[in-house]
């Protein structure tokens, strides 16, 4: 699992949400935030930002862990 799916799934059950709830209340279809909780790397960004805003945070572009492509 990636870092962005942990870290959601993490805070989302910290805030004591379902998925289904999370879902209702970022404005996400729960198809997405299953995909994005089990670690689907072919999501869009913008909807990324839009579940990590739930959260006060944001991806933004950066090196990989390997500092490559």
């Amino acid at each position: 699992m990636n870092k962005i799916a942990e870290f959601v799934k993490t805070e989302r059950k910290k805030a004591g949400l379902t998925q289904e709830e999370f879902a209702l209340r970022s404005g996400l279809g729960l198809r997405f935030v299953r995909e994005l909780e089990q670690g689907k790397e072919t999501v869009r960004l913008d909807k990324v930002n839009q579940a990590l805003g739930m959260f006060g945070m944001e991806a933004v572009p950066g090196e990989t862990e390997r500092g490559e492509l």
